[in-house]
């Protein structure tokens, strides 16, 4: 789905809505109390600015006239004036990126409980509705962050430096003081028509960047796969396509900045010389002294650079602008997402009830017709197994069960999210210790690590223990496990949580016919019911009932 830059309206909206959230946050107050800092600091900055150019004109007046003792004196105050800047600017700069930074967690955490959240990160994968949201929320959400906040101090800082060099330019030249005006007006008006376009580039330009890095991982990723499968011709060329769209949109971004830089570079050249065209003529004459000529060209340049926020920041605000266009698109996505249904299939709660009433699958590729009005009530401790000649059938059942996008119709009753759990072909151990991949949520204080290993040796899973290091050694378990060690120690894991149902998507698949029996005794003894779905040859004496599924769709 294309996607595009968000009008400006939306984005204030969204911009004010962040700053009530973290105000109202648990640090609001102390982000508060440090704002008010920076604006303290801010004010304090301009006033040595202005002291700053005072000392300058004395400084160089007394070096025009040989005036050795007034030169000391100026000199030392020079000094003072620098020490005490330096200060105020490095306690300034601190300060504003310890606020960025809190500000920064309080979005990213916000913005990772709404994706996580009802699930959200499901949908958008599914619905392909919203590209790279990981880089959205880490990266773009920084960027938010401290961009906003630097150019909130630097608008601030600007109102202020006009407000103290106002009155410094104009007691110097009222002549002068206008022609700083209208000079930063029409190049901040000429710096907007040249680059315009460069808000709508630097938003493509994010996305192309992370599609080339995504495109990078799944080579990662997948790299044992792809050498087996002779993929790499292929995957080259992906790749070329997706960094040439990376190149030719940078270089169309490149072209617009030179020709900024062709009027920003001549427009700041002129400031330096504009201040003594109009004063160096009454400096000649008598009428001022030397050292006003510096002065007015420090608060000239000075103003003007306050006047021309827009020229000198216009590259950084037109990045800032896809930036902040990326993360409401994001919040827009997650939005989305929850008002849509993701399957056709009804899906009902009913306090320990696992029943299917009529349900119909077809084949997402060709319409064909999977499974004709399946209807079966699961008992509780019930023991079904339910297959078929091939998977697509099961495959389709289990993700109808789970909720998942599926084509067809019919009603699926669930007794609770909490009564029934899902084991995957290929299930997900999150990267972690050895514990956090077995204890369930809100289990972690109730089981001991000597319950944990007792249960690992009569699951005859204590090899997997042996290798990991203990309970509490980190590991990437998706390459650290065997398929068949991931589906145990997922099941182990079920098995823990003690739910009513538990739904078994091909455990056939990794799992010989002695694994499967061990694993449907313990679900057994445990009073789980559990519904297998696909083939299990030789256990089929653990079963209440089988429901064969035929190559028509019926079922017996």
């Amino acid at each position: 789905m294309t996607e595009h830059p968000i009008s400006m309206t939306v984005v204030w909206q969204h911009f004010a809505q962040a700053l009530r959230y973290f105000a109202l946050s648990d640090v609001g107050s102390k982000a508060r109390w440090m704002f008010v800092g920076l604006i303290a600091f801010l004010f304090a900055i301009n006033g040595m600015n202005v002291i700053n150019s005072y000392v300058g004109r004395d400084f160089m007046t007394a070096i025009a006239e040989r005036d050795q003792a007034e030169f000391m004196r100026q000199a030392f105050f020079y000094l003072g004036v620098f020490a005490v800047s330096t200060l105020l600017s490095v306690t300034t700069r601190f300060t504003e990126e310890r606020l960025a930074l809190m500000w920064r967690k309080n979005v990213t955490e916000r913005a990772v409980e709404r994706y996580l959240s009802d699930s959200s990160y499901h949908r958008l994968d599914v619905s392909h509705f919203l590209s790279n949201p990981d880089q959205r929320i880490s990266e773009d959400a920084r960027s938010f962050t401290s961009t906003t906040l630097s150019f909130l101090l630097m608008v601030l800082n600007s109102s202020f430096t006009v407000f103290a060099f106002s009155g410094v330019l104009w007691s110097i030249s009222p002549h002068l003081f206008m022609v700083a005006v209208l000079y930063a007006a029409g190049g901040s008006l000429l710096t907007i028509l040249l680059g315009r376009p460069l808000i709508r580039l630097n938003y493509d330009q994010l996305d192309r960047e992370a599609n080339f890095r995504s495109g990078l991982i799944h080579v990662r990723e997948n790299a044992e796969a792809i050498l087996l499968a002779h993929s790499e011709a292929r995957l080259s060329h992906r790749l070329q396509g997706l960094l040439n769209s990376l190149v030719d949109n940078a270089c169309r971004i490149i072209g617009i900045n030179r020709n900024l830089g062709f009027f920003t570079t001549g427009y700041n050249w002129l400031i330096q010389i504009i201040p003594a065209l109009i004063i160096a003529p009454a400096f000649i004459d008598g009428k001022v002294e030397f050292g006003v000529v510096t002065q007015s060209a420090m608060a000239f340049s000075t103003l003007v650079a306050a006047f021309s926020l827009i020229i000198t920041q216009f590259q950084s605000i037109s990045s800032f602008a896809a930036v902040v266009s990326r993360l409401i698109s994001l919040v827009d996505a997650v939005d989305q997402s929850k008002m849509e249904v993701m399957s056709c299939i009804d899906i009902r709660m009913e306090e320990g009830r696992l029943a299917y009433e009529a349900i119909s699958l077809r084949s997402p590729e060709n319409g064909r017709l999977l499974v004709d009005k399946l209807s079966l009530v699961i008992p509780p401790r019930g023991r079904y197994l339910i297959r078929a000649g091939e998977d697509d059938a099961t495959v389709a059942l289990f993700r109808a069960t789970a909720g998942l996008e599926v084509s067809g119709e019919g009603r699926v009753v669930l007794p609770g999210p909490r009564a029934i759990q899902f084991l995957a072909e290929r299930p997900y151990l999150p990267p972690g210790t050895l514990r956090e991949a077995l204890v369930p949520p809100g289990m972690d204080s109730t089981l001991s690590n000597q319950q944990l290993i007792e249960l690992l040796v009569e699951w005859e899973l204590d090899l997997i223990l042996a290798r990991a290091a203990g309970l509490d050694t980190e590991h990437d378990w998706d390459s650290f496990l065997s398929l068949g060690e991931q589906q145990l120690l997922a099941a182990l894991r079920i098995f823990l949580a003690a739910p009513q149902f538990v739904i078994l998507d091909r455990p056939g698949t990794a799992l010989g016919a002695e694994g499967i029996k061990n694993l449907l005794s313990h679900f057994s003894a445990a009073a789980i019911g559990f519904v297998v779905l696909g083939h299990t040859r030789g256990s089929e004496e653990f079963y209440d009932s089988v429901v064969d599924i035929q190559a028509d769709g019926g079922w017996r």
